[in-house]
């Protein structure tokens, strides 16, 4: 019997295609071209002689082949991936305190998930969330008040090392049924004599006044709100115009409580990191937080694009 041609990269990367649902954002994940993960899907065709995958309704679908080999890839992968971080722990020990700090209220759609299966890997891990939202998360790592920051900009500090997390789509929120909503997309000028309904931060922190207000001069008045249904509910009584993740009001969007629309003709894109005291970048119990990270962000969270990390991939 001939030797099969099944290695662990052929089931990393079915693996990525099913948590991420396409091709060409597996290749994301994996850091390969598109090209490189259609080599290898049809290397393994060519082999077994079958089809691994089809399209269906603009999704890409497993055939019964290539559910099997999914489901092969699940059981060794775990196995194998239990067993390295098994490893590093008897390596370096079962890691320190790892309290997170973060910047952005819609943070916590994301962060509890990956928490939680963070915590499954590390047990032994002292990992908290420094209450509240910072307005300078990074300068916790500085005083010694928190071990990791999600942030929105890459802070370029000494002594801070950063891991880029995912870029993300910003849209605009309008009333259903509204004159707006019957547009292609918003211009900056369609906010102009509009209350902005955002988070209670500073403008300086607002990607929507940074990078698509403040540049095109447009004058605005802002209310501000903690919860995101609330800013919602403002928008769908017509109280004002809020810009929000794409991600975070999906649901509401799906279920006709507000209508999107892109920031721009081009969109409006934004994007997080991962921030952490240089000393402790090299640890294997940080690094794995960030990859868990990222690894549930792109199987959980749509539209999301994850961000190059050459120190991770």
């Amino acid at each position: 019997m001939n030797k099969s041609i099944l290695e662990l990269r052929h089931l990393r990367t079915l693996q990525a295609i099913a948590n991420t649902g396409s091709l060409s954002r597996a290749a994301d994940v994996l850091f390969v071209t598109q090209s490189a993960v259609s080599h290898q899907v049809k290397a393994l065709q060519d082999w077994y002689g079958e089809e691994l995958l089809y399209k269906h309704g603009g999704a890409t679908r497993f055939s019964p082949l290539g559910q099997r080999l999914l489901k092969l890839a699940e059981q060794v992968l775990a196995q194998v991936d239990m067993a390295e971080l098994e490893i590093q722990q008897l390596r370096q020990g079962a890691g320190g305190p790892l309290r997170v700090a973060v910047e952005c209220h819609t943070c916590f759609d994301w962060l509890m998930p990956a928490m939680d299966a963070y915590r499954g890997r590390w047990p032994d891990v002292e990992l908290d969330i420094v209450s509240g939202f910072h307005a300078d998360p990074v300068g916790l790592l500085h005083s010694g008040d928190a071990e990791l920051a999600i942030v929105s900009e890459d802070p370029r500090e000494e002594g801070v090392a950063v891991f880029p997390l995912f870029r993300y789509e910003m849209v605009g929120l309008v009333p259903v049924g509204s004159r707006l909503a019957q547009r292609l997309y918003l211009r900056p000028s369609d906010f102009k004599g509009q209350t902005l309904l955002s988070y209670p931060v500073p403008d300086d922190m607002l990607d929507v006044v940074k990078h698509f207000l403040k540049p095109a001069g447009v004058q605005y008045t802002r209310r501000s709100s903690e919860l995101t249904v609330a800013l919602l509910q403002l928008v769908a009584s017509k109280r004002g115009l809020s810009a929000l993740p794409a991600w975070a009001v999906k649901g509401y969007v799906e279920r006709g409580y507000v209508a999107q629309l892109p920031l721009g003709k081009h969109g409006l894109r934004s994007s997080l990191y991962a921030a952490l005291p240089a000393r402790l970048a090299g640890k294997h119990y940080t690094q794995d937080f960030v990859k868990v990270t990222r690894d549930v962000c792109a199987r959980e969270l749509d539209g999301i694009e994850l961000l190059a990390s050459p120190t991770l991939g």
